[in-house]
């Protein structure tokens, strides 16, 4: 069981507007760990047993009532007997909530009609227990990952939602995800509603983050749907850096009552404007809702989950405050081909007084007047609210965002050792190949179609070099990439003349 698991706590003098959304961390107290023990022997045992006969249940229904569907009903939504069956699946899957501890969802506002809103916004996603919503809905159409759909038991009540899969492996699935919602959301409310987590990823709701802009394609009223759970320990969040899926399960197991709240805004409208772009659309959205929740907006993306996953697999230190680092860095207007030269002095502070130093001589090295976004900075590497820090850290965050710098010649380079067979284009399999050999990075396809802004299923030198000058932060692959053949190929070589 992790604990203590989260960014550095922050110091008095100024504690970031926005903290990190993609870490959570869990403390418990002694009368916690009683209670826990003292639940996993006399109730979780119980809950566990009837969590399984619902699930069974709910498995074997939707079973029956997805069986023998011709192709042309596959493309339709569920009618007839097989629609009968929608309460009582949706009662197995309430009762699976129930004996997990939910006992009651309490609803605010009024939903409405899919022909007035054909999409639902909901927010914030940050665990899988978001899955009640779904159910709270009457399971309505989700967006999902294809691969859930080989989910053991939860897979055949996904597909009873008649869900739309994105899949990564396709090169054309974010097209084809867009014109199948825009279809069911045009088809004048006789599909079910769509409901869409339009954050694309988990977060641990202290903000909201960039939307993806897939909900609001077609351009249609979406509803915006938001998420509480009121529970003083929050034992729900599962995101990318804190407790893993089974201690969040078993704590929640282990809860008296899980809470659960779920409010219906009034319906968004996009102006003619916002229909000529989406982005403004959802901003709008997301500001929305942000109010709603009482939370901050934040610029945070899965481009920086992704950061932070790179960044601990290359083994780097302080990966979880990296995307906070980057993000300070910027508002103290440093620039990124200045930070390597500003290193070598900065280097120097690190021996005197062992590194640690006071915010006021903080800002006499860097050079800069005290400010907001100098104290956020400081706040960040202070980890046991000092009042002090230690320089050194700051050395090695800078290092990690500033070198190498994202120069023509680095792209270039990057380019030319992605695109091994001198093709002209990086092709899916190129980049696959290296990323995930020499980085053991996932989420490869992902990239791929952010970075193939043609959607052609190649990256032109100029697609490469627009991504790579907007996420700097790749230049540090490029070169531990190029750094590391350059090593092999001499090693190798040395090994051809000494033989």
């Amino acid at each position: 069981m992790k604990r203590n698991v989260g960014i550095p706590r922050q110091t008095s003098l100024a504690t970031p507007v926005v903290p990190n959304p993609f870490v959570h961390q869990i403390d418990l107290t002694n009368a916690d760990k009683i209670r826990i023990a003292l639940m996993s022997v006399f109730v979780v045992p119980i809950r566990l047993v009837f969590c399984a006969i619902f699930l069974l249940s709910g498995y074997l229904i939707a079973t029956i009532a997805l069986a023998f569907r011709t192709p042309e009903e596959k493309n339709k939504p569920l009618c007839g007997w097989r629609n009968l069956l929608r309460p009582v699946v949706v009662l197995m899957c309430r009762g699976l909530f129930l004996a997990g501890g939910f006992h009651w969802v309490t609803i605010k506002g009024k939903r409405v009609h899919a022909a007035e809103a054909p999409i639902l916004t909901l927010v914030p996603h940050s665990t899988y227990f978001d899955a009640l919503p779904v159910v709270a809905l009457d399971l309505t159409t989700i967006v999902a990952k294809s691969q859930a759909e080989k989910v053991p038991l939860f897979g055949t009540l996904m597909e009873f939602t008649q869900p739309v899969y994105v899949n990564r492996e396709d090169p054309n699935s974010r097209q084809n995800t867009i014109k199948e919602i825009n279809r069911r959301a045009k088809s004048g409310g006789k599909w079910p509603q769509i409901i869409i987590f339009p954050e694309g990823t988990c977060t641990n709701r202290k903000a909201v983050i960039n939307f993806k802009s897939g909900a609001f394609y077609p351009c249609m009223p979406v509803q915006p749907v938001c998420i509480r759970y009121p529970n003083k320990m929050d034992t729900y969040t599962w995101t990318w850096e804190g407790p893993g899926a089974f201690s969040c399960f078993w704590l929640t197991l282990c809860n008296f009552h899980n809470s659960m709240e779920i409010e219906f805004l009034p319906v968004i409208v996009p102006s003619e404007e916002e229909k000529n772009n989406v982005k403004l659309y959802a901003e709008r959205v997301r500001r929305v809702m942000a109010e709603s929740l009482e939370v901050p907006t934040t610029d945070h993306s899965f481009d920086d989950c992704r950061l932070m996953k790179q960044a601990g697999k290359l083994k780097m230190p302080l990966s979880t405050g990296l995307v906070e680092f980057s993000k300070l860095n910027n508002k103290l207007g440093v620039k990124l081909e200045d930070l390597q030269s500003m290193l070598e002095r900065y280097s120097s502070i690190a021996p005197c007084k062992t590194g640690v130093i006071t915010l006021d001589e903080f800002a006499s090295y860097l050079r800069l007047p005290k400010s907001e976004a100098l104290e956020q900075v400081f706040a960040l590497y202070d980890r046991n609210c000092s009042g002090m820090i230690d320089f050194r850290e700051y050395v090695i965050g800078l290092s990690l965002v500033s070198s190498p710098a994202n120069t023509e010649e680095t792209i270039k380079l990057a380019f030319k050792l992605f695109d091994q067979e001198d093709k002209g284009y990086i092709s899916r399999e190129d980049l696959t190949g290296i990323l995930q050999n020499a980085f053991g990075m996932a989420d490869v396809d992902e990239l791929f179609e952010q970075v193939d802004t043609k959607n052609d299923d190649k990256i032109t030198y100029d697609e490469f070099k627009a991504y790579a000058e907007s996420h700097p932060e790749y230049a540090k692959l490029f070169t531990t990439y190029r750094e590391a053949k350059e090593m092999s190929t001499n090693g190798n070589a040395a090994h051809a003349k000494s033989e």
